[in-house]
């Protein structure tokens, strides 16, 4: 059996998806669906049992699942707001949760990964290489990354990075997103603005070196964080921290266009002011180094960004609509 945490989210759901495509199907899915929209995220996927992310915890604290067949526990439940402000919510739910799975796995020899985030790199201004000797040197810029952080930091100091995977994921985008209100992505913003009224709106630039919409990040697409998640998983080497990216710095601006292509819509792109509380917490530029999983021998090429957003908005949003 495997265990996928936050399963009805956008990357947990596609984890789900993609053991589905290898043949699995004895998985129990644990989340926390309260009153959002994400319960429809499980309706296309076949697992064994669902349980609600309380009440796993607590059997798992209890010792209900110590005796079970458990190949592997793949933990993307996490609050992912990067502007939560519930410093002590981030605290228990990103780091002591993870602690206790980390844990259990470690206590059973189960094979355990987690979610990371390239949050956790701050402004860029030491790099975005996933090399754990320099873990010490990161200053992420809100708490959300802190949280993640918080762990890499703890799971080094225990010993455990030889025997856990860590993954800091970019700027995920794709199917299964919609739950996310105001975190979704901008790929997912751009179809509903672009839909509505033929424009879409981007946030202003300011800093000097970027021009509007310049600012760069590096976008992957959900059916590609998927392939290197169980690429990981399956791999007899695949432990330790490793980013999980295209390993390519795309602009705004680009992504933008690939959607009013996929449109087939006027390129219409409008300005506007970033909140003030963003402004000295923005990532202008990431880039994430994918040297270490390509070394370990992972050698299919990303989505290219235009061609991505083309899949997603005329294969899912498109037909969701």
């Amino acid at each position: 059996m495997y265990i996928v945490t936050g399963a009805a989210g956008l990357i947990g759901s596609g984890v789900v998806w993609g053991l589905n495509k290898s043949g699995i199907e004895d998985i129990l899915l644990v989340d926390h669906l309260g009153n959002s929209e994400k319960w429809k995220n499980l309706r296309a996927l076949k697992y064994a049992d669902y349980m609600e992310k309380d009440n796993f915890r607590e059997q798992l604290l209890a010792g209900a699942f110590a005796h079970g067949r458990i190949e592997g526990i793949i933990h993307m439940g996490a609050c992912s707001a990067t502007t939560e402000k519930d410093a002590s919510y981030l605290a228990d739910n990103n780091f002591t949760y993870t602690k206790e799975l980390a844990r259990f796995a470690a206590d059973n020899n189960i094979r355990f990964i987690y979610a990371s985030s390239c949050a956790t790199y701050g402004d860029g201004a030491q790099g975005y290489n996933d090399n754990e000797n320099e873990l010490d040197s990161l200053r992420p810029m809100n708490m959300y990354g802190y949280s993640k952080h918080m762990f890499d930091l703890w799971a080094k100091r225990q010993g455990l990075l030889s025997k856990i995977t860590g993954l800091k994921f970019s700027n995920v985008f794709g199917s299964n997103e919609l739950h996310k209100g105001e975190m979704r992505s901008v790929v997912c913003r751009a179809f509903e603005q672009i839909s509505a009224d033929g424009r879409m709106k981007l946030f202003k630039s300011y800093r000097p070196e970027f021009k509007d919409g310049e600012q760069q990040r590096d976008f992957l697409y959900i059916k590609d964080a998927v392939s290197m998640i169980l690429f990981l998983m399956n791999h007899p080497k695949g432990f330790g921290i490793f980013n999980i990216g295209s390993g390519k710095a795309e602009t705004w601006n680009s992504l933008a266009e690939g959607a009013f292509e996929a449109l087939g819509k006027p390129v219409n792109i409008e300005y506007v002011e970033m909140p003030g509380h963003l402004r000295d917490r923005y990532q202008y530029y990431t880039k994430a180094e994918m040297g270490k999983l390509r070394t370990l021998g992972y050698q299919q090429t990303t989505t290219p960004l235009k061609e991505a957003v083309k899949d997603y908005i005329c294969n899912y949003r498109l037909k969701d609509k």
